[in-house]
């Protein structure tokens, strides 16, 4: 199997305090929390730890005004995790932003790329 070129792109990150409240890693994070309704199955899917999962959730939340993930203790249904209505609305800005960002400087970060090393071009044929 042949890997796709990597073409240059943007990668948004929102600081708070200077400290990261919301990038791609992140968001992603949230996605598969509110799709398994596990942190420790979210961490297995992005090949972390559950300990670095947590402390990141801790730290999200941390950031921002509302919870976004919110955790249940154990007990009969063995607990689980849910993002909040609150969470999705975050990491659909988030990813509304980052698309904006991009289309904003496609131009510009086309052009940057021709003066790469090693990156293919878009509408060139790639030589073999």
């Amino acid at each position: 199997m042949t890997p796709m070129p990597r073409y240059p792109g943007l990668t948004l990150r929102i600081l708070a305090a200077g400290l990261p409240a919301m990038g791609p890693g992140r968001a992603r994070l949230i996605a598969l929390i509110d799709s398994t309704g596990s942190i420790s199955a979210a961490a297995r899917a992005m090949g972390m730890s559950y300990r670095r999962a947590w402390q990141l959730v801790e730290g999200i939340n941390s950031s921002f005004q509302r919870p976004v993930v919110i955790t249940a203790v154990g007990g009969r249904r063995g607990g689980g995790t849910l993002v909040t209505e609150f969470g999705r609305e975050i990491v659909a800005h988030y990813h509304d932003m980052e698309s904006k960002a991009s289309a904003a400087i496609a131009a510009d970060l086309k052009q940057f790329s021709r003066r790469l090393r090693g990156v293919p071009h878009r509408g060139r044929a790639e030589s073999a």
